[in-house]
């Protein structure tokens, strides 16, 4: 089956049991998905900001990979930026959505949905808006 060979065995991010209950919990109630894609997109107060969002599939090019039962893809642009983080999902007082930590990120606005990375991002990481383009 081809599509078992495009999954990784290694994530580049990693998902909360937490935040893939409510993965799948989203994902039944839409029609025509089957991943979550995440993403990051020039903008925000800080410089990126992260964008999480239902496909049909993995477009070629896509890190793929399976957590806890949820098919997850990241595009290529994306992938140096999201190395290592986690998604999660918090529900408190406080907070109520999902939360990617990111390791990645050396600050971040108050809201926590843009960030900015340090200035040792290698030059071919940077450029287009994330969507697959290349600006």
């Amino acid at each position: 089956m081809e599509i078992q060979e495009r999954i990784e065995t290694t994530p580049m991010l990693s998902v909360t049991p937490a935040a893939a209950e409510k993965i799948k919990q989203l994902m039944a109630e839409e029609t025509e998905v089957s991943v979550l894609r995440v993403a990051i997109q020039g903008g925000g107060c800080s410089g990126f900001q992260y964008g999480l969002g239902f496909d049909r599939d993995a477009v070629e090019g896509d890190h793929e990979f399976e957590a806890h039962g949820v098919r997850v893809v990241v595009d290529p642009f994306s992938a140096p930026y999201l190395n290592g983080a986690e998604v999660d999902y918090v529900d408190s007082i406080e907070q109520s959505g999902f939360a990617i930590n990111n390791p990645n990120a050396v600050s971040s606005c108050g809201c926590g949905h843009s960030f900015q990375v340090d200035d040792e991002t290698p030059a071919d990481a940077v450029g287009g808006c994330g969507s697959g383009c290349s600006a």
